[in-house]
């Protein structure tokens, strides 16, 4: 259904120019994922089960197995595009050689040298090919509202896909070697392999090398259980996806966010929920198809999610959002600023410099940074509150004295303050943000809009969000249980329904952007 028209509608207005806020990108959007990107498509499909027939064929003999993962993951992403093969083979050579270096000497001076090499060069391309651009029209646009005119150079690049995250992925690798935590990988075959492992090279999850390389290197064997799970995970996925985060994209975020003037007060607000709704079910749909299909290769890798919309403060939501990159923050920026061990001042300034970084990990735009900001500010806020309540004795915040109740409010306060930072997130400018905090404090009623389908899919979204693992875990145990051909029928039944309600525009996973 179109939207309805409501009196003084108008459409969102832009930054104007010369204002420091979030300027348009000026490089070329990406172009389309190629489909065996897409883990939602049948190119994929036809991808991972001629590797999964091949690889179980040959994993006894010695080397096969290893190279044809490392062809395998790098004929997977040079489908989208063949030319950023370099930028991912670029890396992963500089991270082995440095880690081996590393490892080689004693001399403190020049480990450090050797690991700076590696940060250096890490950081250099994502600030090429994302930050470069954003950097100039930042200070282009200061400039302006200064009343200079200055005209700075742009660089006409694609952004390569996954690019944050196999960056960050590589560079763990030298930092671990460096604190001497990891011994470094003799085999540049497998490292190049454990960079670039299709599962979870376009959007994560940021698998550690502790946690990837000794599977590659062991081959663990693949039990009825691991596959069982890594089935039931991918159907998950799909039906994450498919059913809900791409019904809601196109029949009620996008059109919220885009024209928050053509809809009441009710419908943007419930536009917003539907965001977060989405973002999660699209991001969690990719890391579930991502683990279940490590899983069908013998490989475990960490969770990515833990129900988050549950979390009763931030603190919570950081521990249960995006595990492998809030982990990685933690322990190679958090930490290494001094975290929690130096002074409630202090303590505060890191956890805004991690937030403000994480923003920006996220992409090149001030609307990530204000994002970041918030996220920053209600953790330190939310320090602050709890240090206060210790030194005075009274305990944590949610000490049981208010039960259920107290538990439910802290889940509502916390859920909505995510989503205001959400807004920012998703806006492309802070005019774009702000219309739609407008429209939601503009208190107009009207629900032409929220249809019936809709409604249903954020039903069954945030009731299986907030189903209880133990009943989840119970479920998972019985598919698990049954017999291959039973699970095979479930799937391809699972498979067909979930065509016929499929979106017939293609709808790319949200991080593929990052």
């Amino acid at each position: 259904m179109l939207p309805q028209a409501r009196g003084g509608a108008r459409i969102a207005c832009t930054g104007a120019a010369g204002a420091v806020t979030s300027p348009a990108p000026r490089a070329p959007p990406n172009p389309e994922p190629a489909l065996a990107v897409q883990f939602n498509s049948l190119s994929y499909v036809a991808f991972a089960l001629s590797l999964f027939g091949l690889y179980w064929a040959t994993v006894r003999t010695r080397m096969f197995p290893a190279v044809l993962l490392f062809v395998a993951s790098y004929v997977f992403y040079g489908s989208w595009n063949r030319w950023y093969l370099l930028l991912i083979l670029g890396s992963s050579t500089i991270d082995w050689f440095c880690g081996g270096r590393i490892a080689l000497t004693a001399d403190g001076t020049a480990r450090k040298r050797w690991l700076l090499l590696s940060v250096a060069y890490n950081l250099g391309v994502l600030a090429v090919f994302k930050y470069f651009n954003f950097f100039m029209d930042s200070v282009d646009g200061a400039s302006r509202a200064a009343g200079i005119g200055l005209e700075l150079p742009h660089l006409s690049l694609i952004l390569p896909a996954g690019i944050s995250f196999f960056t960050f992925q590589s560079m763990s690798y030298t930092i671990d070697v460096y604190r001497r935590e990891l011994e470094p990988e003799p085999s540049y075959v497998r490292y190049l392999t454990f960079v670039a492992f299709f599962p979870q090279l376009v959007a994560g999850p940021i698998v550690r090398a502790r946690d990837l390389i000794p599977a590659l290197r062991d081959r663990p064997p693949l039990t009825d259980a691991l596959g069982g799970h890594g089935l039931a995970l991918i159907a998950i996925g799909l039906f994450k996806k498919t059913l809900v985060a791409d019904h809601l994209a196109v029949n009620l975020v996008d059109r919220t966010f885009d024209l928050p003037y053509q809809f009441s007060s009710v419908e943007v607000l419930f536009g917003v929920y539907g965001y977060a709704l989405q973002i999660y079910c699209d991001f969690s749909a990719y890391s579930d198809i991502a683990i279940g299909t490590a899983l069908l290769f013998g490989i475990q890798f960490p969770a990515n999610f833990d129900a988050p919309y549950k979390s009763r403060n931030l603190q919570e939501f950081w521990r249960r959002w995006h595990i492998s990159l809030s982990t990685w923050l933690r322990d190679y920026l958090y930490v290494p600023l001094g975290g929690n061990r130096v002074g409630p001042a202090k303590t505060y300034r890191n956890l805004m410099i991690t937030m403000l970084l994480g923003g920006l990990w996220h992409g090149a735009s001030w609307n990530f940074v204000v994002w970041g900001a918030l996220h920053g500010g209600g953790l330190a806020v939310l320090r602050f509150v709890q240090r206060r309540r210790e030194a005075s004795g009274r305990g944590p915040l949610l000490d049981g004295r208010f039960g259920g109740l107290g538990t439910a409010l802290a889940g509502l306060f916390t859920f909505h303050f995510v989503c205001l930072g959400w807004v920012f997130f998703r806006a492309h400018t802070f005019d774009e943000a702000f219309d739609v905090l407008g429209r939601v404090v503009a208190f107009e009623a009207g629900t032409t809009n929220l249809t019936g389908p809709v409604l249903a899919v954020m039903a069954v979204g945030f009731v299986t969000h907030l189903w209880p693992r133990a009943a989840f875990e119970a479920l998972l145990r019985r598919f698990i249980a049954l017999p291959s051909a039973a699970q095979a029928a479930l799937l391809l039944g699972l498979g067909l329904a979930l065509r016929q309600v499929a979106q017939s525009k293609v709808v790319p996973f949200i991080y593929f952007q990052f």
